[in-house]
């Protein structure tokens, strides 16, 4: 155990009782299921050995630029110099080994350090892809992946963020000259918390209220220079530099950029899906103005994904850590005489599973969802790519209602892991601060959650417009199904019992289905109907039907799991844990939005009063369950980061070794309030500063 100069700790000093690596040990032999089997099933075999060879690259490659030993007692700019030294090591290993572009994201993904190339390697790139022409992917695409050139993503700006149409940056047509004029007309048209444009991007993708002939037609993106890649002084016109701290992401330079009249050539708007005649300024739109979204739809189904992995690692720590942590004696345990009560593991006490048990059902719903949001991603594109917009509206609605539904969710989730780890839960060496700050980014970009979910609501109130006017002309559809279900079925009550059993997990995608397609229909006509309320005054129900449809869906994907996965079918002991995972996110969904099953008619009182019951028995199946399930998410400790929750258990001797590295401990300081030096001793000359 290392040591500050002036801090110490006897070295015979053990923690008292049973070792915390020996009850860790204890709770992973409690399993019904292998836990290195659920891994391989969740995450693949493949996936996992890569996982452990980026890992060991990363652990041991000698240049230091991963070392996470000393983040938590770095300032910013430290932290900023480290973070731009690991993306530059990562960009060599990356060439040196031969990454595809995904291997790249997922090692650094695995560094958790967000760095100032981030934006490149993800909305930069991805824009150029998915919305640029053969001749602008020629021109900027091949220097971007060889990092000679490094991009940004410069949409939101100071007074306009998930309004894309708000935006206030001009792009003028210049006719005669061939070239777009870029310009902040105002001081809240600056481009605002752009990653990687503080201090290090070259170039910008812009996105920009597009002008002809003195007319707006929208916003569109637009590759623009800012700095000079030798001498990284920003270009004429353009003036750029870093907001400052913010309460987390330190490590990226969120910037700002304003722009004076800059000049850039014709080819720069990107123009795949909306061109404009060099020649005659004739527009052409976009067969669909969501086409102009779509690296955004892209990164929303990223945001899915990570949200699943926060909620991984946050209950991997509140899970092994409560194993671990006894505090108190159970006031009702048996007592014999002469004897100390036991005190009780943390993990035990039901208050607590009440509180992480359902996150832990949840990083399992969540996960099947970010697979189904990646697969409807991936099948949008390829119909784009044919002609096809059939899935743009659902893939839009989808990405934004889930985006809106697990940042918020997830979000909320690693406090309530972080306070279950009680006193230690608020140390830096405990990993979740520093989840929680890093995450907390994700609920407000790419569109303000609570706002966002507009976007969704206003497709779910077009669907069922849709269907009250021709049911039979919609397309199949989750959405249809589910409306068209309700419609069929209104005034359908449930007679199941709650105290028997639930194993049919179709009860519960129709339950929660009828409840979305309810509130749909309850706000359509609050909209519709005779009150003709404005939009801004249901903006609160239009909410409640982003989430309960978002919620339908996740339900949907897990329960697909449970009655079609055939790999998970053939595995019996993980389908019989799978199942109760399933009920207990399902039970506990259903209890948290209790008023709208009750109000809708589908859930009755008396089985209301049930659902209690049934998640306090579901939480008792999944106690000695909880260790092993956990360990299954194989979440490396290079990645978790975190001293209570690490595998090997070592709980107290990581916070003991966090504490001596302070480099607090390694100065003495001066406290005579008659010396305003603030250091007892000069350590460069070895002499008193003043004698207390």
């Amino acid at each position: 155990m290392t040591e500050g100069k002036y801090a110490r700790i006897p070295s015979s000093l053990k923690p008292a009782g049973t070792h915390s690596s020996e009850l860790l040990k204890i709770e992973r032999q409690k399993a019904s299921f292998d836990s290195d089997q659920m891994s391989v099933y969740l995450h693949g075999k493949d996936q996992l050995d890569k996982e452990a060879e980026l890992v060991n690259i990363l652990e041991n490659d000698p240049s230091g630029a991963f070392d996470k030993s000393k983040w938590n007692y770095m300032g910013r700019a430290d932290k900023f110099r480290h973070a731009l030294k690991k993306d530059k090591r990562l960009s060599q290993l990356a060439r040196e080994h031969d990454w595809d572009r995904e291997t790249t994201i997922r090692a650094e993904a695995l560094c958790d350090l967000p760095g100032p190339f981030g934006l490149h390697r993800s909305m930069f790139i991805s824009t150029i892809e998915n919305m640029g022409t053969d001749e602008q992917k020629e021109k900027w695409l091949g220097p971007a992946l060889r990092y000679e050139i490094i991009g940004c993503y410069a949409q939101t700006e100071l007074g306009h963020g998930s309004n894309v149409q708000g935006l206030e940056t001009l792009a003028v047509y210049d006719e005669e000259k061939q070239e777009y004029d870029l310009h902040s007309p105002t001081m809240t048209a600056s481009k605002w918390w752009i990653g990687g444009l503080g201090r290090t991007a070259t170039h910008a993708v812009v996105m920009a209220q597009l002008v002809l002939k003195g007319k707006r037609v929208g916003p569109h993106p637009f590759i623009v220079p800012i700095r000079d890649p030798v001498t990284r002084e920003p270009l004429p016109g353009v003036y750029v530099g870093d907001i400052g701290p913010k309460a987390g992401y330190n490590t990226t330079d969120n910037g700002y950029m304003l722009f004076d009249h800059v000049k850039i050539p014709h080819l720069n708007q990107l123009s795949r899906f909306a061109k404009v005649d060099p020649e005659t300024a004739q527009y052409t739109p976009p067969q669909n103005s969501a086409l102009t979204y779509g690296t955004m739809t892209w990164v929303r189904a990223g945001i899915v994904r990570n949200a699943r992995t926060v909620l991984m690692r946050s209950v991997t720590v509140a899970v092994r850590y409560c194993a671990i942590r006894r505090q108190f004696a159970d006031r009702d345990a048996p007592k014999f005489e002469g004897s100390k009560p036991i005190e009780t593991q943390v993990l035990d006490y039901t208050m607590v599973q009440a509180r992480i048990f359902p996150i832990l059902a949840k990083a399992f719903a969540f996960h099947y969802t970010a697979k189904y949001m990646y697969e409807l991603y991936e099948a949008n594109m390829e119909c784009i790519n044919k002609g096809d917009l059939g899935l743009l509206a659902e893939t839009h609605a989808s990405s934004s209602g889930l985006k809106a539904l697990c940042t918020i969710e997830a979000a909320d989730a690693i406090e309530v892991c972080r306070r279950a780890c009680g006193g230690h839960g608020y140390s830096a060496a405990c990993g979740l601060p520093t989840f929680y700050n890093d995450f907390l980014p994700q609920v407000t970009w790419e569109g303000d959650s609570y706002m966002l979910s507009q976007q969704t609501s206003r497709f779910l109130l077009k669907q069922m417009r849709a269907l009250n006017k021709n049911p039979d002309d919609m397309p199949k559809s989750f959405i249809a199904d589910y409306m068209r279900h309700y419609k069929k079925n209104k005034g359908f009550k449930s007679d199941v019992q709650f105290s028997g059993d639930l194993y049919d997990p179709m009860w519960f995608v129709k339950a929660f289905g009828y409840r979305a397609a309810w509130l749909v229909e309850q706000t359509l006509e609050l909209r519709d109907g005779p009150a003709k309320r404005s939009w801004n005054s249901i903006l609160p129900e239009l909410y409640r039907c982003s989430k309960a449809h978002s919620q339908a869906l996740v339900i949907y994907n897990f329960a697909m799991a449970i009655l079609h996965d055939e790999d998970l079918n053939s595995k019996p002991a993980l389908r019989t844990v799978m199942q109760q995972l399933f009920l207990l996110y399902a039970i506990h969904t259903m209890e948290s939005e209790a008023a709208e099953f009750l109000s809708c008619g589908y859930l009755q009182p008396n089985q209301y009063r049930l659902l209690s019951n049934k998640t306090q028995e579901l939480f008792a199946v999944i106690r000695p369950q909880a260790v092993p399930l956990v360990d299954s998410f194989a979440i490396s400790d290079f990645l978790l980061n975190s001293t209570l929750g690490a595998r090997d258990g070592n709980v107290y001797e990581g916070l003991f070794k966090h504490a001596l590295d302070e480099p607090l401990n390694s100065t003495r300081w001066n406290v005579d309030i008659n010396d305003l030096e603030t250091l007892d001793m000069d350590e460069n000359a070895s002499i008193p500063r003043a004698k207390l």
